[in-house]
C-alpha cells in the first residue's frame, strides 16, 4: 500500500508510523520548512545570545495509554520531560517544543517546502499536485492538515468530509515573543487568563531550556480575532503592554520582540476520530476531529491507520 500524507504535524507523523509498522510505503508532503506544526520552536538572534521560544502548543498531557507510552518512550531518549508549573500532567519537547515532532520525522520520508494544491482521482490511483509539479500515483491518501485547509482538497472527491472540516473552524492566535537581558521580577512561570493574555508563561524556565530570558504571551481567542489583522509590530505593542500591566512590571527594552499570528490555532472538536472512505482510498486525521490538544492529533493519526489497516 502506497500511502501519501499531506501534512507532517504530529496527526500525519502518528498516522505514518503506524502504517510504516504494518508495511505501508508512506511518504508524507508539507508545505513548512521543517518540523514543528502547532508545536514549533521560534529561534531569534540576540545581543546576549540565541533565544528560543515555543511560540505554539505550550505543553501536552498523555492521558490515554497508548499515548502515555509513546511519552515514556520519547522521555526516555530525552525529547521531553515533565513541566509541573504548567500542571502536574504536563509535559514539553526538550530542548524545544518540536523536539518529539522531529524524532517522529527523523524515522519518515518528509518532503518539506512542497505545498498541495490539488488531488486528482486519475485511473492509477491519486495523484498530488504541487508547486513543484505532480507527484506519482498512490493508494491511498490522507489529510492531516487543520480542518481549513481540508475542505478545499476534499470538497471534489468527498463533500462530506469538505462539510465536517468546514463545520469545525479553528480560532485565531496572536503570540508575543520577549526576550530580555535579565530576570523580569515576576514570581510565577505561567499566568492565565490576564484580560486580553489567555496564557503567558517564562519559556526560559522550561527544562532543558537556555538561561536568557525568554517569554511566550498568547492572546486570547477573542482579543486575537478582533486584532487579526492588525499588523504585527502593533499587536506586539498591545500585547507587552497587557503583559506589564497583568505582572505589574515596567519592561526593560527587549533584547527581541516579535509577534506571530497562528490563524488556525486552537481546533474545533468533530467528536469523530477519524475520517476514511475505504471506498476512495481517502481519509482524514488531525486534532480537529477529536479536540484541541496535542495528545488528540497523536490520537487521531492512530485511529486512522488503523482503519486503514483494518
Amino acid at each position: 500500500m502506497k500511502v501519501a500524507i499531506v501534512g507532517a504535524g504530529l496527526a500525519g507523523l502518528s498516522c505514518a508510523t503506524a502504517l510504516s509498522r504494518a508495511g505501508a510505503d508512506v511518504v508524507l508532503f508539507d508545505k513548512g520548512r521543517g518540523p514543528g506544526g502547532r508545536m514549533s520552536s521560534r529561534r531569534m538572534a540576540t545581543p546576549a545570545g540565541e533565544a528560543v521560544f515555543d511560540h505554539g502548543a505550550q505543553y501536552f498531557t498523555a492521558r490515554d495509554p497508548d499515548f502515555a507510552a509513546q511519552v515514556a518512550a520519547w522521555a526516555t531518549a530525552g525529547v521531553c520531560a515533565p513541566w509541573p508549573a504548567a500542571g502536574a500532567d504536563a509535559w514539553v519537547g526538550t530542548p524545544a517544543m518540536n523536539a518529539p515532532i522531529r524524532a517522529l520525522a527523523g524515522e519518515a520520508a518528509v518532503t518539506w517546502n512542497c505545498q498541495v494544491e490539488a488531488l486528482v482521482a486519475a485511473s492509477d490511483g491519486w495523484r498530488l499536485q504541487t508547486a513543484q509539479g505532480e507527484r506519482d500515483p498512490f493508494d491511498r491518501v490522507v489529510l492531516a492538515t487543520p480542518a481549513e485547509q481540508v475542505s478545499p482538497l476534499a470538497a471534489q472527491h468527498a463533500p462530506e468530509m469538505a462539510a465536517c472540516a468546514g463545520d469545525t473552524r479553528s480560532a485565531p492566535c496572536w503570540t508575543l515573543m520577549l526576550a530580555f537581558a535579565e530576570r523580569l521580577p515576576v514570581e510565577a512561570d505561567v499566568l492565565r487568563d490576564r484580560g486580553p493574555i489567555g496564557w503567558a508563561a517564562r519559556n526560559s524556565a522550561k527544562p532543558g531550556r537556555a538561561e536568557l530570558e525568554t517569554w511566550v504571551i498568547q492572546a486570547s481567542p477573542e482579543w486575537s480575532a478582533a486584532y487579526l489583522e492588525r499588523d504585527a509590530d502593533d499587536v506586539a505593542g498591545r500585547l507587552a503592554e497587557a503583559f506589564a500591566q497583568a505582572t505589574g512590571v515596567i519592561l526593560p527594552p527587549a533584547l527581541a520582540r516579535t509577534a506571530h499570528r497562528w490563524r488556525y490555532a486552537r481546533a474545533g472538536a468533530a467528536g469523530l476520530g477519524a475520517l476514511w472512505r475505504p471506498d476512495l482510498g481517502l481519509g482524514c486525521c488531525g486534532d480537529w476531529l477529536i479536540g484541541p490538544r496535542v495528545e488528540c492529533a497523536w490520537l487521531s493519526g492512530r485511529d486512522l491507520a488503523r482503519r486503514m489497516i483494518a
